[in-house]
């Protein structure tokens, strides 16, 4: 049986330098509405995102900047677990596929590709509900400093 996903605040909270006054969980993921779906410690996390009615472009699917802000809202947080806070220098989409007025959601994973002592490498993916892969993006995220001990 799976084990229940984990609490994805807590897990960033814990990992924060005191003291910082950070929005955990930030207001553009609430808004998203992104749920955990898994963790795996240190080497990637998969989120899921409604596709809202709002999210839609005139041709009834899910326009492209909401597609790259659930991507973005799966890295951010996948960066802020594995590495002290850290700031997007890039963030590089490839579109394959639409995400259809069909899909009620959408799949993402991030994962680590390699850390620097001063960047982190992430890729990430975004699939629809039939599981084939709608966006590709790779991040490069600049650590801003380095994490309390603890």
């Amino acid at each position: 049986m799976p084990s229940a996903p984990p609490d994805l605040a807590a897990l960033i909270r814990a990992r924060l330098p005191e003291p910082v006054h950070a929005l955990v969980p930030p207001p553009c993921l609430l808004d998203m509405q992104g749920e955990v779906v898994e963790y795996e410690d240190g080497r990637a996390l998969t989120m899921r995102f409604p596709v809202l009615p709002r999210y839609r472009n005139p041709l009834g699917n899910m326009q492209g900047g909401f597609i790259v802000a659930a991507l973005d809202n799966t890295i951010g947080p996948f960066s802020f677990l594995i590495a002290p806070p850290s700031a997007t220098a890039s963030l590089d989409a490839q579109y394959l596929r639409p995400v259809t007025s069909n899909d009620a959601s959408i799949t993402c994973r991030a994962w680590l590709v390699e850390r620097t002592r001063n960047t982190l490498h992430i890729h990430a993916e975004a699939r629809n509900e039939a599981g084939r892969i709608v966006v590709l993006a790779q991040s490069v995220s600049q650590i801003l400093g380095e994490r309390a001990p603890g």
